[in-house]
Order: C-alpha cells, then sequence, then structure tokens
C-alpha cells in the first residue's frame, strides 16, 4: 500500500520555533557569560590576593633579617661632630628608625664593609628602606630608597631591656651616653597595621 504525502506538510520549523529556540539559546548564554565573567573576577581577586600575601612575605622576611642581624656599630652623623647609635629611635634623627646591621653580601668583592646602615620610615601609606653604601655618611652619599609594601595606617616598634620591660625609644633614657650608642635590644616587637589585612604582629629575638 502507497502512502503519498500531502504537498502542504511543512518539513521545516515554524517560526515559533525559531524564536523559541533562539530565545533559549539567548538565555544560556548570558548565564555562560555570567558564569564565565563571575569566574575571571574571582581568579583575578585571587591573584591579586596571592600578590598581596607574596609582598608581605618578603616585606616581613627583610625585617625580620635585618633585626636579627642587629651590629653594635654606632656611626658618624653626617655633620661629623656626634655620633648615632647602633640602633636609634630618637626624635632628633631623620628617620623613625636607624640602626646598624650585619650580613651585606658582597659578592663582587668592592671595597666596602659587609655592614650596613638602614632606616626604615613610612610615606602616604608606603613602607620605605633605606640603605647607603657607607657606614659614616655624610650629606653627599647617595641613599637607596626600596618601596616594600603599601596600605600601612601605623607600624609602631618596642624593644626589650636587660630587665625584661618593653619601651618605644631606643637607646633607654637610663643609659649614660658612651653606653647607649652600642646597647642593642634584647628582642624587638613590631605591630603593623593595614587598611586591607589588619593587623599583623612580629616578635623578633636579637640576643639572650
Amino acid at each position: 500500500m502507497q502512502i503519498q504525502m500531502s504537498k502542504n506538510k511543512s518539513l521545516g520549523f515554524t517560526l515559533i520555533e525559531i524564536l523559541v529556540a533562539i530565545s533559549i539559546f539567548s538565555i544560556l548564554s548570558a548565564l555562560a557569560y555570567g558564569t564565565l565573567n563571575q569566574t575571571l573576577l574571582t581568579a583575578n581577586a585571587l591573584s591579586e590576593r596571592m600578590d598581596r600575601i607574596q609582598s608581605l612575605q618578603r616585606t616581613m622576611r627583610l625585617i625580620e633579617q635585618d633585626f636579627m642581624q642587629l651590629a653594635e656599630r654606632p656611626i658618624r652623623s653626617e655633620i661629623g661632630d656626634t655620633y648615632l647609635a647602633a640602633l636609634t629611635t630618637h626624635p632628633s634623627n631623620t628617620y623613625p628608625i636607624e640602626f646598624t646591621r650585619h650580613g651585606w653580601n658582597n659578592p663582587l668583592t668592592l671595597n666596602r664593609s659587609t655592614l650596613q646602615r638602614v632606616a626604615y620610615e613610612t610615606i602616604d601609606g608606603k613602607l620605605i628602606r633605606y640603605h647607603w653604601n657607607v657606614l659614616d655618611k655624610t650629606y653627599t652619599n647617595q641613599i637607596i630608597k626600596d618601596e616594600l609594601t603599601n596600605n600601612i595606617e601605623e607600624i609602631r616598634f618596642s624593644f626589650m631591656k636587660e630587665d625584661g620591660e618593653w619601651t618605644d625609644q631606643w637607646p633607654p633614657i637610663e643609659y649614660i651616653a658612651d653606653q647607649s650608642l652600642k646597647i642593642l635590644p634584647k628582642a624587638t616587637r613590631i605591630n603593623f597595621n593595614f587598611s586591607d589585612i589588619g593587623q599583623i604582629y612580629r616578635l623578633i629575638e636579637i640576643r639572650p
């Protein structure tokens, strides 16, 4: 028996079916784009977070190395008629904290000491580390400046004295001038307050 199909029978899609398909495709595309966009935003945020953490880790490691290698080496002041203590936070000094440290690598065997004079300060929320190529510096000596990290609201240094008491000023006021030039604390406590991650605390032992 032979069945003959009607010539009026449509073999394609109707306009309504096409519109429905386009609508479904548009919705799925929008959902896919939203998911992809959110994934990219999350990946960027994680990447920025990791960069921030690595920057902080490098900063903390450098600061710890600096303080763990403190040296009992005072320096002459820039004008040459007075001395600055091996470690000083005196208000009359140019920098909030300045000190001498051991362990300055010299792979090129340059004609310089392996001791290094270092200073720290914060400017516009940025932690800046300075060092000089000479110990007994003058006003003409070049200052090497490194920006370590940012978003700092406050940084505070405290120092443990021989009796175990803590002070924010070094050398302590009770030491006479000659003693204060070389004396080092037993430990240093550093409190960082960051605007983005809050507070970080470090306790560094300097000597027994």
